[in-house]
């Protein structure tokens, strides 16, 4: 332009009067292209026959006459300026254009409400060879599911489940070097392992434990079976309990509410309790809480599945479970176990004081014939032959565990795709490889899952796939004793993963039957699972797809599938201690649940039957939803997570608490601060929304800069105000502690502690604890400071930050 301005000026210069531009046909053809050609003539002479009268004037000024022309001078000026004019007038216009596109697609609101879902149309690569061409979503699903068919997931779920697991085993370390092969075998970039020393708890041969009657003078008497005498709960508190029996059902606090109600003491008892509902964890926890001195747990028939021809847990059968309340080794609570390294002499807070034992249905029948009392409610009554039911108490019983500690070493093993545009934010998915028992449910499904997807998408890589981001797929060790390999890796790496894991998706638990599909999620993936839902086939429903067959029956497809993440999963560690949203699949029986996990029964044969010969359709089902998943997570230039989501979970908690805002009010407090970053928050998830919407997806700077604004969502959740260490799962909506949501309103609850609704406070109320004035003004500057701060960091820089807090 600079070059085009010096030579209009130069002519300018050189010509002191106006000059006409006339176009002629060039000699010897009427029909040939024009030639530019300066004429110079007086005002008012007319241009020759033969000319054609399209002329360009430069301005004139007013009065003045033109004077004649150099046209030598004025010629090579002009040809020379042309190109620079045709190109400014392109310039103009292309950048006119692009205007109009850019204000048109940002006032076009009405086009599309969910801009999380990236069409397919734009979502794509450009293979290694330009002979393959672009990769779409729909090439890139068609890949995904050529070759995921050509796998033989049944035969390694029959394989690995005939091989001993058990952490620290001899088998186990066998099993870790064949898989670390398998690994090296595919077309990964990077195969490691990561090694653990952490503190597990076994049962001691030379000492089993035991459970006696007690007579009245405190000799013990007859010894009860114990029918699994290697079967325990580890975590237990080690020694002895002494306390006269009572029947409190699946020991949720409810239960030994009701129970005190009904005039039957738990304190100072030995408690029978039935598996399920809760983990075993929670029933310890809560009986400790309701001053009980030990539990013994069962499993009983009317917890599982009935029927000539439905297969049901042997009466002889005892049930494994873990009791510590948490995650990872209780020993080392917020740091990682590495070797050599020097910890604090500090123990998890979760594990419980007092002892507890799984027990068969065959011994709690001898010890339900023992109980006199109350007849216990009917909903209470199971399918044991003992009829009625009584609350007790019954006679006295001792329970004897003597468990003992180990340091152990456990493994994870881990394999990675690196990402072509953002190889440092890692999409990752996982599953639990270690299992008590042939545990084909618990961890071999998950496990040749795992296997089969890192084939799949070697394979992909092989035909020109290559993620936006880095896809790590990851075998835990320490599953069964609470998601232990999983959470030493995130204490290990926290501030590393916080940054840069988008999600992660467990295989764990995947195959529990298959009338119903569950998703146990963070808010966030919401959207894009029901996407995902669409396209996958149901695998006990010809011609429907996944969606179609969970709302066939419940036209709410969310209250039929989504559920929230349990702490017995590795999902929950991700979401509630890391801040990374995480989902966990798995198909189930349509009632009671599958009745062999965690025995010595849950082999692949039973599996197998429970499912009717339709097992390897149902784990290829789950494998298909996972890997779409992984695509569209690892592949697509704007992540699919459901920032707004958020939003209306906070309202449905806060819905629960208007009903106290009188009692609140009386009292001179309120719950506006809550309301307020609420709003802000949702403000803010719009603003980001519309700024997506308005914006250039080419532009991958900008892209960059909205993933990982999106990615670290779940992370803002995650209260600034608590010790990792004292508090690990500071997620004030899925967390445990005084600075959860959930917290609050159970501590609003103790306004009306003698109401119906005061349910969820029973260790406080037993502790001679009510509502207290301070600790409400300390849990509300919590949780709204930490939602306030999750507003603001939606909203990008400080300068953007328009609240009204």
């Amino acid at each position: 332009m600079e070059r085009l301005w010096g030579l209009l000026q130069r002519a300018q210069r050189l010509s002191p009067g106006p000059s006409q531009t006339i176009y002629k046909r060039v000699e010897g053809t009427q029909q040939g292209p024009l030639e530019e050609e300066e004429e110079d003539r007086e005002e008012g002479t007319e241009p020759p026959a033969h000319f054609f009268p399209m002329e360009l004037r430069g301005p004139e000024p007013l009065g003045s006459r033109p004077a004649r022309q150099n046209p030598r001078l004025w010629a090579p000026a002009g040809r020379r300026a042309t190109p620079y004019l045709v190109l400014t007038a392109l310039l103009i216009f292309t950048g006119a254009f692009l205007l109009g596109y850019v204000v048109f697609r940002g006032s076009c609101q009405a086009c599309g409400d969910d801009v999380m879902v990236v069409s397919e149309d734009m979502n794509h690569e450009l293979g290694p060879d330009s002979h393959q061409g672009t990769l779409y979503w729909s090439d890139l699903q068609a890949m995904f599911l050529r070759h995921l068919g050509e796998g033989r997931l049944e035969d390694t779920i029959r394989q690995t489940s005939l091989r001993e697991r058990v952490a620290g085993s001899a088998g186990m370390a066998a099993l870790v070097q064949d898989l670390r092969a398998v690994l090296l075998s595919q077309k990964l970039d990077h195969v490691w392992m990561d090694t653990h020393y952490v503190g597990l708890q076994f049962p001691d041969p030379a000492h089993p434990n035991a459970l006696h009657w007690v007579d009245a003078a405190g000799k013990h008497g007859e010894q009860l079976p114990l029918e699994d005498p290697d079967v325990y709960c580890p975590y237990s508190a080690t020694g002895n309990a002494t306390g006269e029996l009572v029947y409190a059902h699946y020991g949720r606090p409810e239960d030994l509410q009701d129970l005190r109600a009904r005039g039957v003491e738990p304190k100072g008892r030995l408690l029978l309790v039935r598996l399920g509902v809760i983990n075993f964890a929670q029933k310890v926890a809560s009986a400790q809480d309701f001053g009980a001195q030990g539990v013994l747990i069962y499993p009983d028939p009317a917890d599982f599945s009935q029927g000539p021809h439905k297969l049901s847990l042997s009466s002889h059968r005892a049930v494994y479970g873990h009791v510590h309340l948490g995650t990872g080794d209780p020993y080392t609570p917020g740091f990682p176990s590495f070797n050599q390294t020097q910890f604090p002499p500090v123990q998890s807070s979760g594990l419980p004081s007092i002892p507890a034992q799984p027990i068969s249905a065959d011994t709690a029948s001898l010890l339900l014939r023992k109980l006199e009392g109350p007849v216990a409610p009917q909903e209470w009554q199971g399918h044991l032959p003992v009829s009625p039911y009584r609350l007790g108490p019954g006679p006295g019983l001792h329970l004897g565990v003597n468990n003992h500690r180990a340091s152990t070493p456990i493994s994870n093993i881990f394999g990675c795709i690196e990402g072509r545009s953002e190889p440092d934010h890692y999409v990752v998915i996982g599953a639990q490889r270690d299992a008590w028992g042939p545990g084909a449910a618990r961890s071999a499904v998950g496990t040749a899952i795992l296997l089969e997807l890192v084939r799949t998408f070697s394979s992909m890589v092989s035909n020109g796939f290559r993620p936006r981001r880095s896809l790590l797929f990851i075998s835990w060790d320490g599953g069964d004793f609470g998601s232990v390999g999983s959470m030493e890796w995130l204490e290990g790496y926290l501030s590393v993963l916080h940054l840069k894991a988008v999600v992660y998706v467990s295989l764990d638990n995947a195959v529990l039957g298959d009338d119903k599909f569950h998703a146990k999620t963070s808010p966030l993936l919401i959207s894009l699972i029901e996407n995902i839902l669409k396209q996958v086939d149901s695998p006990n429903r010809s011609g429907q797809t996944l969606f179609e067959q969970v709302v066939f029956n419940n036209h709410s497809w969310e209250a039929e599938v989504i559920r929230p993440l349990p702490m017995d999963s590795s999902a929950y560690s991700f979401t509630a201690f890391a801040g990374v949203p995480a989902v966990e699949f798995s198909f189930m029986e349509d009632g009671p649940m599958y009745p062999f996990l965690h025995t010595k029964d849950d082999t692949y044969e039973n599996l197998h039957r429970v499912l009717r010969g339709r097992l390897p359709a149902v784990a290829q089902a789950v494998a298909q939803l996972a890997g779409q998943l992984l695509i569209r997570l690892s592949h697509d230039h704007l992540l699919p997570l459901d920032f707004g989501r958020y939003g209306d979970v906070v309202l449905r908690h806060i819905g629960s608490l208007n009903e106290f805002s009188g009692d609140l009010k009386a009292r001179g407090l309120t719950l506006q601060w809550v309301y307020s970053a609420r709003g802000d928050y949702i403000r803010a998830a719009e603003k980001l929304r519309k700024e997506i919407y308005s914006s250039e997806e080419s532009d991958e700077r900008l892209t960059r800069m909205y993933n990982v604004r999106i990615m670290r969502v779940e992370f803002y959740f995650l209260s600034q105000y608590v010790s990792a260490a004292d508090s690990p799962f500071r997620h004030i909506f899925l967390g445990r502690g005084d600075h959860t949501l959930g917290a609050l309103v159970d501590h609003v609850r103790l306004l009306r502690s003698s109401g119906p609704g005061a349910l969820g406070e029973e260790a406080q109320v037993a502790r001679g604890l009510g509502f207290q004035e301070s600790r409400f003004r300390r849990q509300l500057a919590l949780l709204t400071w930490t939602l306030q701060g999750a507003a603001n960091a939606l909203s990008g820089d400080v300068w953007n930050i328009d609240n009204n807090f």
